[in-house]
């Protein structure tokens, strides 16, 4: 499952908080499914609830979900583009620690598609493909997130695949 350092990667770079206290950053698979059809083959898809967990946070909310939902606009699009995906889809909760801290908690429904081949020599070919980029949810760019003044998270937006 390749979506989970993504995104943890993802957070760790774009978050400054999060660079130095990488360990304040923990990733939870919760309700884990594997979805598969009668097609010949063993390809499947894997579908489980990401639980990303912040413990004593020292930043804004906005600098984890403006991050996020860039993610997301590139790895699992469908959770904002499907009406019936996005509305509750992405989950918080949070416990105020003081006025200046935050234990934060997001779980979102991810899926991974594995493919299976067989090849000439009988062999079986594992691939993770990305997922199908119509065309990219921000422009390809460094981005920073700013709110009063002050830098909250910074991140890059790839490019389109080809």
């Amino acid at each position: 499952m390749n979506k989970t350092g993504s995104l943890r990667a993802h957070l760790e770079a774009a978050i400054p908080q999060l660079r130095h206290r990488k360990d304040s950053l923990l990733v939870f698979l919760d309700n884990g499914s594997l979805r598969c059809t009668a097609a010949p083959g063993l390809s499947f898809e894997y579908q489980y609830d990401l639980n990303v967990v912040l413990t004593d946070f020292p930043g804004h909310p906005d600098a984890v979900m403006i991050p996020l939902l860039a993610w997301v606009g590139t790895h699992q699009r469908e959770l904002l583009e499907n009406l019936d995906k996005a509305n509750g889809s992405i989950k918080f909760e949070a416990e105020i620690l003081s006025n200046k801290s935050v234990d934060l908690s997001i779980t979102l429904p991810l899926t991974e598609r594995v493919i299976v081949k067989k090849q000439a020599d009988g062999t079986l070919q594992v691939t993770h493909p990305d997922e199908p980029q119509p065309e990219p949810y921000l422009e390809a760019r460094h981005w920073q997130l700013i709110a009063n003044g002050e830098p909250l998270a910074d991140w890059d937006s790839p490019e389109a695949p080809a």
